[in-house]
């Protein structure tokens, strides 16, 4: 072992219920956590991180905590997505907007934002997502 021990049981449960805060958009608890330190990028078994979990689900207050917390718009989870490419999905105009104006990239991952735009036909988000991305091709 490299000297680091184990969580117990009731500290792994902790941290996974950070991620049903992010799930149902508790803005204040899950900020206090992180502010206790709770890592903001704190990310569960299938790649997702609490901002990839609150963009999908609409929390857009959550988000923007997160955000302001230093949460990083580039991870990727275990199916390709980012917290961008979820608000794309979800036709969330104000959490992308928010992704976008925090620096998120609109090509990245393997099932980026602009794929998902493309594949459901969602030309209102793809007019939010074209005119960032010389920005992020320079």
């Amino acid at each position: 072992m490299s000297g680091q021990e184990a969580l117990t049981e009731q500290e792994l449960a902790f941290l996974r219920s950070m991620f049903d805060l992010a799930r149902a958009g508790d803005t204040a608890r899950l900020a206090e956590a992180v502010d206790a330190g709770i890592p903001v990028n704190l990310t569960n078994g299938a790649g997702d991180t609490l901002l990839i979990l609150a963009a999908y689900h609409r929390h857009p207050d959550a988000v923007e905590a997160l955000l302001e917390r230093g949460a990083d718009t580039g991870r990727i989870n275990d199916r390709g997505q980012t917290a961008l490419g979820a608000a794309v999905f979800r036709r969330s105009e104000r959490i992308v907007r928010l992704l976008l104006a925090a620096g998120a990239d609109p090509a990245l991952g393997p099932r980026s934002a602009l794929d998902v735009a493309r594949h459901f036909d969602l030309p209102e988000m793809l007019a939010l997502l074209e005119p960032v991305l010389g920005a992020h091709t320079r």
